[in-house]
């Protein structure tokens, strides 16, 4: 059963390429994704217009949505009783109601998990309830189903990059040995990859990460904005690389990675 998701990240509406925006959203209708999965840093500040800004963006696309935040979508340090005390108060009033949404239909199984943290500037961590929430999510899929968790910040990253994974992932890893992770979705570096990174392998599963670039942010790090097109079925991932094309005003086609599905 063939499903197509839409992978995007690092928005950061106050902060955006603003011709990027509307191409984006006529690339994305053009996949007609079964699924948007958003990895979070929906927004440069975490401002109310903000928000509102990419909620209306969400509204244009197409398919079912699953959206993670991410570290700038925590009120800055400056306002701290909001930071600490209603740390995902407008991401749950104009984006969704949960930070860690699901969604299942009969070829894919999504788990969206909040990596980010108020006390954290820029890290992000799993705890032990979120490592079983994803277990138990995944162990209750049919063999049928492709299983995907998108988090924010990278479970792990290219040892050529800079930057740590989020704390905790390589006990997280261990905790999912029998559940047998299909895709591991993430943002926050404003680079694109996909691949097995460091031998990562859950059990006898070999898992895939695949992370995105920054779809709109003007802060970009050495890449064009981009996003993913990752097509799946019981025997294989396809994860086509969308690029930001300036001199035709579009996104096109850069890069394609083909992985075999491991039972």
């Amino acid at each position: 059963m063939t499903r197509t998701i839409v992978h995007i990240s690092d928005l950061h509406f106050g902060a955006v390429h603003l011709d990027t925006v509307e191409p984006l959203v006529a690339a994305i209708r053009a996949v007609e994704p079964d699924l948007v999965a958003v990895s979070g840093d929906l927004t440069q500040r975490a401002k109310l217009s903000q928000f509102q800004e990419a909620r209306l963006f969400l509204d244009c696309l197409p398919g079912q949505l699953i959206v993670v935040p991410g570290n700038h979508d925590v009120p800055a340090i400056g306002n701290p009783w909001q930071r600490f005390f209603s740390s995902w108060g407008r991401f749950r009033s104009q984006i969704h109601p949960e930070t860690e949404q699901t969604y299942s239909d009969p070829g894919l199984a999504v788990i969206g998990i909040n990596t980010a943290r108020a006390l954290a500037f820029k890290g992000g961590r799993i705890n032990r309830h979120q490592m079983e929430k994803v277990r138990a999510f995944f162990h209750a899929a049919a063999p049928s189903q492709v299983k995907v968790l998108v988090v924010h910040h990278p479970l792990d990253i290219p040892h050529v990059w800079p930057g740590v994974s989020a704390g905790r992932a390589r006990t997280a890893f261990d905790h999912w040995k029998d559940c047998g992770v299909d895709l591991i979705l993430a943002g926050h570096e404003h680079r694109a990859f996909a691949g097995g990174v460091q031998h990562l392998r859950i059990g006898s599963h070999d898992a895939i990460v695949v992370q995105a670039g920054t779809a709109t942010s003007s802060r970009v790090r050495g890449e064009a904005n981009s996003f993913n097109v990752i097509r799946t079925t019981a025997a294989a991932l396809v994860v086509e690389r969308m690029s930001w094309d300036a001199g035709r005003n579009r996104f096109r086609e850069t890069h394609v990675d083909r992985f075999p599905r491991q039972f």
